[in-house]
């Protein structure tokens, strides 16, 4: 496994993944997006309304 940790770590430190992790934060700022995350955490955390 410890080759696959390695690709990851290659992957991130190269051009595309510093891209993809630029594209990742620009949408975690997303005010929606933040909202849609606390929804799936709040139901996750059993914290949403049963049907």
């Amino acid at each position: 496994m410890a080759s696959l940790i390695d690709r990851i770590k290659r992957f991130a430190q190269g051009p595309q993944g510093q891209k993809a992790r630029a594209r990742a934060e620009q949408i975690a700022r997303d005010p929606r997006n933040q909202a849609k995350i606390r929804r799936l955490l709040a139901r996750v955390r059993g914290g949403g309304r049963r049907h």
